[in-house]
């Protein structure tokens, strides 16, 4: 995979004018000098540390040594609650999702669907773009539900040890 596809520069925001279950604005924001340190402190859960990574300083290590994947902090009125990430795969064509993490804290109040509605429409407005992919653990039994709660269907074939899943636009028309 590569990020050929244009960048989140660092202090942009996506605004899609999704809320969150507590009723507040989620939006995607580029890590910069001001927020990385508060998107690398964001941790899950200790019963989910089999799933994601301990905390999204491994995702943020991973956009910047690996320069495959863009790092975004997912933000809550004005509050960074959340890690994601996204990708360009050149052998698909297609952008993947991954590293979605949301804090401890905020767990049960919907930012984990309101990042994930947040992205995909970023996304599927992309040019060339008429569907965006993810994988998980077979056993993430949460993050199968919420993917396949936005429409997001498993496919057949394996990427290394996890469930491949897409979302294509028609698919996706009531996230949009």
């Amino acid at each position: 995979m590569t990020s050929d596809v244009e960048a989140l520069g660092a202090g942009h925001v996506v605004d899609e004018g999704v809320d969150d279950g507590a009723g507040r604005r989620v939006t995607l924001v580029g890590v910069t000098d001001a927020n990385w340190r508060d998107i690398a402190d964001v941790a899950p859960r200790d019963d989910q540390r089999d799933h994601v990574a301990a905390t999204a300083a491994r995702y943020l290590l991973l956009s910047e040594r690996e320069e495959v994947w863009q790092s975004l902090g997912v933000d809550a009125d004005g509050a960074i609650v959340g890690h994601v990430m996204w990708g360009w795969d050149d052998d698909d064509q297609l952008p993947w999702i991954g590293g979605l993490i949301v804090d401890a804290q905020e767990q049960g109040r919907g930012v984990g669907r309101a990042a994930m509605v947040t992205l995909v429409r970023w996304l599927l407005r992309r040019p060339d773009t008429n569907a965006v992919r993810l994988s998980y653990r077979p056993d993430n039994v949460a993050a199968k539900a919420m993917y396949a709660g936005l429409g997001f269907l498993e496919s057949d074939l394996p990427v290394d040890d996890e469930v491949m899943a897409e979302l294509t636009a028609v698919r996706a028309a009531p996230l949009l």
